[in-house]
């Protein structure tokens, strides 16, 4: 999981600079809430991870919004991508602060990432009606 989000956060294949961003941010938390990085990582990620997400699906020509639960797999490829976007979005401080400072929201239950995490299920309760198109 480590070794995606640096592979994530590497621009134009410098992969030991996003290495340095990446460990910079995470040991920083890590002394911060004197817990170990592994297990800081897992927590950040599984704290993040949306449970339900709308997929769009065609029936008898009209679209609809399907709540569907998300894939073990693709609630870590999602956090990353949200956890980055935010990062970046910040202007004017170094990736690895900005970075933390997700991560330490994440923790704190606020933050650009977790509200991201809320919309969407949100937008899920909504679409709950349609539930009956999912299938599978």
């Amino acid at each position: 999981m480590l070794s995606k989000l640096v592979n994530k956060v590497m621009i134009g294949g410098k992969k030991e600079t996003a290495q340095t961003i990446v460990y910079a941010a995470l040991e920083k938390l890590a002394a911060e809430r004197k817990v170990e990085v592994p297990f800081l990582l897992r927590e950040i990620v599984e704290k993040a991870s949306p449970i339900l997400e709308v997929r769009s699906r065609r029936v008898g020509g009209a679209n609809y919004q399907v709540p569907m639960e998300v894939r073990p797999a693709r609630k870590v490829i999602l956090v990353m991508r949200w956890l980055l976007a935010a990062a970046r979005a910040v202007k004017g401080k170094p990736m690895a602060d900005a970075l933390y400072n997700e991560m330490k929201n994440i923790l704190d239950s606020t933050g650009a990432v977790m509200k991201k995490r809320e919309d969407l299920h949100k937008m899920a309760e909504a679409n709950r009606a349609f539930a009956h198109f999912a299938r599978y």
